[in-house]
C-alpha cells in the first residue's frame, strides 16, 4: 500500500476528545473518525485493526465449538417486554415506526438468539450448543465518554450457550475461560488483564470481567495480592468490594491493590433466565419436558482496538502488537527522487514484504514522515537511505522498544 494514496491523512492537533487518550491518538493517526458523541467510523488503518481483532476472536470462538451466525440489530418491542426488559432497560434504543409500532436497536441478543434456539431445539440430542456473532451494537448511554472505551454505537462479539444442566454449563463455562485467556494473551494484554470477580445475579454466585489495567481506565477493581503471588491475575470489581472482608474468591487472601481498569470482557451463567419466557424446552433421555439452561460471553471488538491503543501508546504515539497492527512494517525512502537507488530498494521491498506501507511522500521531510510513522504505530519501521546502504543495509526500528538495528537488505524478506 502506498501512503499517498490513504485519503486519510495525520494531524498534529490534539482533538476535543483530548480527555481520552484512545480517541485523540486514533483521530490524529487517522484510524477513526467521530460521527458524534459515542458514534465513531472506522477508517481504512482503523478498519483493518478491527478485522484482525475480529479474526483472532473468530478463531477461538470456532475453537471451543462456537457456530457463527449474524442477527438482527432490529427486534419487536414484544420480545423486549416478553423478558420484561422493554420498561427495565435503561439503555435500550426504542425506535418508533409505521402506526403504533416500537422497535429496539439491539444492545445484546438473548431475547433474539433465544426464540432462534426454540425453533431448532427438540431433544437432549440437540444440546449442547453454541453460536455467537460479531456485530454492531446499540446502547442509549446518558452520557458517552473514554473516546471507544464507552460508546453509543460498538462492535462486540456474543456468544451464547445452550446446555442441558448447570454441570455441563460449568464444563463449557471454564472452556470459554480458557479461550477468553488465549484472546487477551494474542493481543498482547495478557499481563494487563485481570480475571475479575463480580455479581453473579439471581443465578450463580459470580459473573466475570476481563478487567485491564489502564492509567485512565474508567473502573476501579482490586487486585488480589496473594493470587499474584501464585502467578494468577485475579481481581474483585468495585460494586462486590467491601474492605477488610472480602476475601479473594480463588487464594482466600485478604490483600487487594486498587487499580483503575477498563471492561473488555464478560461472562455470565445465565441459567433459564431466558429460556423460560420463550418457552424452551427439550425432551430429555425419559421423554420429559425440560428447560435448557444458558451462558452469555461477551468482548467488546472496537472497545479492544480502543483499550490496546491506549495501554501500548507512548508520548510519540500507537504502538500495535503485530498481531493486530493495521500493517506489519512501515517502509520509508530518504531518496530524494524516484531514480535514486534507496527509493528502487524501498519499491521492490514493498512488493516482497507482505502487510506492508510504503511511505512514498518524498517531498516531504524525514522529520515529519518518521513523526507520522511512530503515531501511526506499525511495529517495524524499515528506512532506506544511502548512509545505511553504506553501512551494509537497512535501518530497521522497532516501534514497540525503540531498539535500532542495520539489517542485511536480503536478511529482511
Amino acid at each position: 500500500m502506498l501512503q499517498s494514496q490513504l485519503f486519510t491523512k495525520t494531524s498534529k492537533d490534539t482533538h476535543a476528545d483530548s480527555d481520552s487518550i484512545n480517541a485523540d491518538l486514533l483521530t490524529r493517526a487517522g484510524f477513526i473518525s467521530k460521527t458524534m458523541a459515542g458514534v465513531y467510523s472506522f477508517l481504512p488503518l482503523g478498519y483493518r485493526v478491527i478485522r484482525k481483532i475480529e479474526q483472532i476472536v473468530r478463531e477461538e470462538m470456532d475453537g471451543i465449538g462456537g457456530q457463527e451466525i449474524l442477527m438482527s440489530a432490529l427486534a419487536p418491542k414484544a420480545v423486549w417486554e416478553k423478558t420484561g426488559r422493554w420498561k427495565t432497560m435503561d439503555v435500550l434504543f426504542k425506535v418508533p415506526a409505521a402506526g403504533d409500532q416500537e422497535y429496539a436497536l439491539n444492545p445484546t441478543h438473548e431475547e433474539i438468539v433465544a426464540p432462534i434456539a426454540r425453533t431448532f431445539l427438540r431433544s437432549y440430542r440437540d444440546l449442547p450448543f453454541a453460536c455467537y456473532q460479531i456485530q454492531t451494537k446499540f446502547r442509549n448511554e446518558l452520557r458517552a465518554k473514554s473516546g471507544v472505551l464507552r460508546g453509543r454505537e460498538f462492535i462486540m462479539k456474543d456468544l451464547y450457550s445452550f446446555h442441558q444442566d448447570i454441570a455441563d454449563l460449568d464444563r463449557y463455562y471454564a472452556i470459554a475461560q480458557g479461550a477468553y485467556d488465549r484472546i487477551f494473551a494474542r493481543l498482547g494484554l495478557e499481563n494487563r488483564t485481570f480475571l475479575t470477580y463480580a455479581s453473579g445475579g439471581t443465578f450463580s454466585q459470580y459473573s466475570h470481567e476481563y478487567q485491564v489495567v489502564l492509567p485512565q481506565g474508567e473502573d476501579q477493581i482490586f487486585v488480589s495480592i496473594e493470587a499474584e503471588k501464585q502467578g494468577k491475575r485475579i481481581a474483585v470489581n468495585k460494586e462486590i468490594f467491601e474492605e477488610g472482608k472480602t476475601v479473594c474468591p480463588v487464594t482466600g487472601g485478604k490483600e487487594f491493590r486498587a487499580e483503575k481498569a477498563s471492561e473488555a470482557g464478560n461472562i455470565f451463567k445465565l441459567g433459564t433466565k431466558f429460556s423460560e419466557p420463550f418457552e424452551l424446552q427439550f425432551a430429555d433421555e425419559a421423554g420429559k419436558l425440560c428447560t435448557p439452561v444458558m451462558g452469555c460471553y461477551g468482548i467488546g471488538i472496537s472497545r479492544l482496538m480502543g483499550i490496546v491503543a491506549e495501554a501500548c501508546a507512548d508520548e510519540a504515539g500507537l504502538r500495535w502488537p503485530e498481531a493486530i497492527a493495521p500493517y506489519r512494517v512501515h517502509i520509508l525512502s530518504l531518496a530524494r527522487s524516484r531514480d535514486e537507488e534507496s527509493w528502487k530498494l524501498a519499491h521492490d521491498l514493498a512488493k516482497r514484504l507482505p502487510e506492508s506501507l510504503l511511505d512514498d511522500r518524498i517531498d516531504l521531510g524525514a522529520g515529519a514522515r518518521f513523526a507520522d510513522s511512530d503515531l501511526i504505530g506499525i511495529p517495524r519501521r524499515i528506512v532506506i537511505s544511502p548512509k545505511s546502504l553504506t553501512a551494509g543495509g537497512v535501518e530497521v526500528k522497532d516501534r514497540m522498544t525503540g531498539a535500532v538495528n542495520i539489517v542485511a537488505l536480503d536478511a529482511l524478506v
